[in-house]
């Protein structure tokens, strides 16, 4: 059997189809043609390698929910606005 060379990026989509796209190990070997112990590895290697990308989505996480947080006072005060000057029309 030949032994063939993927690239990072081929592995990587791989390892994202089981990750983000959440197929199973089995499904994503069967169709790209690669062992599920490579996938494993891939995975492993992957995630190790991204380790301070999660420390920069855990900041964007932080500021999205505060701005969320800000919106949604914002929204509310708003309605209570509207409610309150179409009371006054009628």
């Amino acid at each position: 059997m030949s032994r063939v060379n993927f690239s990072d990026e081929f592995k990587c989509d791989a390892v994202r189809q089981i990750t983000e796209r959440g197929y199973p190990v089995s499904e994503v070997s069967k169709r790209l043609g690669v062992s599920r112990h490579s996938l494993y590895a891939w995975k492993k290697k992957f995630l190790r390698s991204s380790g301070s990308g999660s420390e920069d989505q855990a900041a964007e996480i932080r500021q999205l929910k505060k701005e969320l947080t800000r919106v949604t006072e914002e929204r509310d005060i708003l309605k209570k606005a509207t409610a309150y000057f179409a009371k006054d029309a009628k």
